[in-house]
């Protein structure tokens, strides 16, 4: 998907969670241990709730934002959707898998502070601020649940 607006932008997040929910999903039905594969559908489920938040987003965003132009997107790097959904996570365990959600939060979160600093209208900068408080909310809430379910 080639993103050249900020519409573009929180299309491709919500179509971002919604594949990793898809496939977090699958690889929660085939990994063997029972933790894993608990986590990787808990993970699943609270990908789809994010894709649906950020679907809310695109709704409700102020219409001069979302067609603002990104012209420095290039400048990062994109998150491979290859990465997020391929059968390496059938064989990753409790802490690897953890590790994996987490770092691919904190990539989506770094695209959008990095859009912070550009962002020259502020419409556009308080939907990215916007966006980024819902994605760092969303990995503290997912964080406190997998730490109880590390626990148990």
């Amino acid at each position: 998907m080639e993103i050249k607006t900020f519409a573009d932008l929180i299309d491709w997040t919500r179509q971002l969670h919604a594949h990793l929910a898809r496939c977090l999903h699958e690889s929660a039905t085939l990994h063997k241990d029972e933790r894993a594969s608990a986590l990787l559908d808990y993970i699943s489920r609270h990908e789809r709730i994010l894709a649906s938040a950020v679907e809310e987003y695109e709704k409700q965003a102020d219409p001069k934002a979302m067609q603002t132009r990104l012209y420095d997107y290039g400048v990062h790097k994109p998150i491979e959707k290859e990465r997020t959904c391929d059968s390496h996570y059938n064989d990753l365990d409790f802490a690897g898998i953890a590790r994996e959600i987490f770092d691919f939060h904190d990539q989506v979160m770094e695209l959008y502070d990095n859009l912070i600093g550009k962002a020259e209208i502020p419409e556009a900068k308080s939907l990215l601020e916007d966006l980024k408080s819902l994605e760092e909310h969303e990995a503290m809430r997912m964080a406190s649940q997998i730490g109880r379910m590390d626990d148990l």
